[in-house]
């Protein structure tokens, strides 16, 4: 689906229910679906996709057993909050959150609504669940990944760009994820002979500012964390990047998709795919208590040609080899 086509479809509403009248003695269930994006936002058709193609693979079909209610977070507090209380107030029989502060959102509107979560760094120290294996409340789901793979970012950085010494960690204070995934790439850095400087970025009208300063010595680098909120204005962070002509290193594809120089993390789709399977079981009876948070089964490592010439940047042909894809 193009984006274009998706936004139409959107009609501009901030939710997008998929409703219908049901069949005829086959009872309609309802799933309330709370995302970290923008509903506008080019990641969010292939999202939707993959957890509808869940559901139907597994007999939900929309408007004839089953009707989802779309909210847009687009990494703002107040939209979560609001949003978080609208599908609540919609008596859903579970919610699908995208983030952290989405799932926290839902439980702030109701201690006892079921949530599958996607998309979470560290759902236990995010108090989501009391643990990996045994979530023991109303919360389960999919986390984002381990935070020792944090400090690969620092490595895959210095590989692409060895004149680096200074990396600047752009991170969302708001985010207790955030410090592990820190800590992770504090403990590589002498190794890489990199000095670590933690930025704090808060909202978007801080991110320029914040990079421009760091720019102003040489031989800098970035390294954004998984946030929602970098996700949700990562064209900014990117376009900043290049500006200030740094090298940096980005969580997920989808940034390099939109023109940052190279990305290692999990698949950001499957996920929704996976989280359909979590839908399903909670709809048939099984408690998200019991049901243990899964970690990512695929991780890539994706580069942008056009932006490492545009950097001044020769691609090391054995980390082109590794590239599971390379965008020229």
């Amino acid at each position: 689906m193009k984006r274009r086509e998706f936004i139409t479809l959107l009609g501009g509403a901030a939710a997008w229910p998929l409703t219908a009248r049901g069949q005829q003695g086959e009872r309609m269930r309802r799933v309330g679906v709370l995302m970290g994006l923008a509903a506008d936002d080019r990641e969010a058709p292939a999202r939707v996709a993959a957890f509808a193609q869940g559901l139907q693979e597994l007999g939900w079909t929309m408007g004839r057993n089953v009707r989802i209610d779309y909210r847009w977070g687009a990494g703002v507090a107040d939209l979560y909050r609001r949003y978080g209380a609208e599908l609540v107030a919609l008596a859903p029989d579970l919610v699908l959150a995208s983030g952290v502060p989405a799932a926290r959102a839902v439980e702030q509107a109701s201690r006892t609504m079921p949530v599958v979560f996607v998309d979470t760094t560290d759902p236990v120290a995010a108090g989501v669940v009391a643990s990996l294996a045994r979530p023991g409340g109303y919360a389960t789901g999919f986390m984002q990944f381990e935070f020792g793979m944090s400090g690969k970012w620092l490595e895959l950085l210095k590989e692409i760009a060895p004149g680096v010494t200074r990396a600047a960690v752009i991170r969302n204070p708001m985010t207790p994820a955030g410090a592990g995934q820190l800590g992770a790439i504090q403990a590589v850095a002498p190794s890489f002979r990199v000095e670590i400087s933690p930025t704090d970025v808060r909202d978007a009208s801080e991110m320029e500012h914040a990079i421009a300063a760091f720019a102003r010595e040489p031989n800098g680098g970035l390294i954004v964390l998984s946030t929602s909120l970098a996700v949700a204005h990562r064209e900014q962070i990117i376009a900043s990047a290049v500006r200030h002509r740094l090298p940096a290193i980005y969580p997920f594809r989808t940034y390099v998709d939109a023109g940052g120089l190279v990305s290692y993390g999990p698949d950001r789709i499957d996920p929704y795919r996976r989280a359909a399977g979590y839908v399903d079981r909670i709809l048939k009876g099984e408690k998200p208590a019991e049901m243990p948070v899964q970690a990512p089964t695929k991780y890539e490592l994706v580069i942008n040609l056009k932006t490492a010439k545009t950097l001044g940047l020769d691609v090391p042909p054995l980390l082109l080899a590794r590239a599971d894809e390379v965008i020229e």
